[in-house]
């Protein structure tokens, strides 16, 4: 199981150019360490279908796996890896039946509840915050702290927990001791100046804890 989990956001890329700022995050990664989830969630079909075709190709050539945000029609059409489920979205027994046995299912949690029933629903991975304060998930409430994270890691049995929400390289390691299998991020990897550095001060601080 990956331990960092890439969440785009073109907004967050100096200049915008998402496709290159995946391909500098990507840059020397080891094969195994993380996935990519492609959330641009303005954008309609044809044009989602179109920029994950343009990221599939780069983190095919880098060996990571691709899951589309939301659109499980996007994702088999981009030949994508899987899928990304919001909470309260599809509910992940229909995608797999929709996706196959072969294929990624995340979902979004924001309770230790939710986490628990996307677990038992068959999810491979739960992602679970605002663990820290952060602009981006600020619609899903105040922070909720390493606390709730552990409580969630524990609902979620077996299923790995990523933290997310305002997640910085100092914060990794914490998040991993609570409980946490790994970690998302989205703007401390395309937002910053350099995504390679970004991604590599991630992954060196969650290896910290083997």
């Amino acid at each position: 199981m990956f331990r960092l989990y890439l969440v785009t956001d073109r907004a967050a890329v100096p200049g915008g150019d998402l496709v290159r700022a995946v391909e500098r995050a990507l840059a020397g990664v080891p094969p195994g360490t993380l996935a990519v989830q492609l959330r641009e969630q303005d954008l309609g079909g044809r044009h989602l279908l179109r920029l994950a075709e343009e990221v599939r190709g780069v983190t095919r050539a880098a060996g990571v796996p691709l899951l589309v945000n939301d659109r499980v029609d996007v994702a088999l059409a981009a030949e994508a890896d899987g899928v990304h489920l919001p909470e309260g979205g599809l509910p992940v027994a229909e995608a797999r039946r929709l996706l196959g046995a072969g294929r990624l299912i995340g979902a979004s949690a924001h309770s230790a509840e939710a986490a628990r029933a996307a677990a038992e629903a068959g999810a491979d991975f739960v992602v679970f915050g605002p663990v820290f304060a952060t602009p981006s998930k600020a619609r899903y409430g105040p922070p909720q702290g390493l606390g709730p994270l552990g409580t969630a890691a524990r609902a979620a049995g077996h299923v790995p927990v990523l933290a997310i929400g305002g997640i910085e390289p100092d914060h990794a390691l914490e998040c991993v001791r609570a409980g946490a299998a790994g970690v998302a991020v989205i703007r401390s990897a395309f937002g910053a100046a350099d995504p390679a550095a970004a991604v590599a001060a991630l992954l060196g601080r969650l290896g910290g804890n083997e």
